[in-house]
């Protein structure tokens, strides 16, 4: 199978009368994409970033449905979005749960196995903690050096001049991988508990060093989201490999 990779290889490229049966697209920017008289029988989109803007199908932007529909599957996500602390507190508290019964159903065979190229769950816990010393420790405590060394980075930071040498090269075991989770999740659980009104509005700088000033508040949501995205990943992956979640 072919490969294609760069930044703008098929910007503004007209394809007609076109094959693309079974093809698949990562890490590709398709905003702004027209369609017209296509078959898209089995099309299967994800979207990290879905709800930040439209998805137009005959004319009708279905992303509030599918946003609605995600909050009805799992139920406390839509707190993702909260303002005040008692519903921020209240979404996290429903997703901790939710992972603990998604970690609790995965047998040892299936911690490290994955689909295609997604991650395992082992690596998606990774990750969380990653997403968890990215914005609780550095964004919100402001932490010099937030991350763990197990932590799993994203596809892409290397690129972006990401210290890799923070991460060591050997993969921890599972058991590991849970003990620095529960740390991490602990921390937000501390965090929670005292979070004021005031607070969740002060104002801090972009843990990854763009120009975003995100409040307190911003970066809690931004770990709910993260937990719920890739919980949603991992069940979904999980399903697919023999795992009723």
């Amino acid at each position: 199978m072919t490969t294609y990779s760069g930044a703008e290889g098929f910007a503004g490229a007209t394809f007609l009368q076109t094959s693309f049966q079974g093809a698949t697209l990562r890490f590709s920017d398709v905003s702004g994409v027209t369609m017209r008289s296509v078959d898209v029988d089995g099309l299967d989109i994800d979207s990290h970033d879905l709800s930040f803007g439209s998805l137009l199908v005959n004319g009708v932007d279905v992303v509030p449905l599918v946003e609605a529909e995600l909050d009805r599957r799992f139920p406390g996500r839509a707190l993702q979005r909260s303002q005040t602390p008692e519903g921020l507190r209240e979404g996290w508290a429903a997703v901790r749960a939710a992972w603990q019964e998604t970690v609790a159903a995965t047998p040892p065979d299936l911690v490290d196995a994955h689909v295609e190229d997604e991650w395992s769950l082992a690596q998606t816990l990774r990750h969380l903690v990653l997403a968890t010393d990215a914005w609780l420790r550095g964004g919100i405590q402001r932490v010099e050096q937030p991350f763990h060394e197990i932590g799993q980075v994203f596809t892409g930071a290397e690129g972006m001049g990401f210290d890799m040498s923070v991460f060591r090269a050997d993969p921890p075991t599972f058991e590991e991988v849970l003990a620095v989770r529960a740390e991490r999740q602990g921390l937000v659980t501390d965090v929670l508990a005292t979070v004021t009104p005031e607070l969740l509005a002060e104002e801090r700088a972009d843990p990854w060093g763009g120009d975003w000033r995100p409040t307190v508040g911003d970066c809690l949501r931004v770990i709910l989201e993260e937990e719920w995205a890739h919980l949603r990943y991992t069940r979904r992956d999980l399903d697919r490999l023999g795992l009723p979640v």
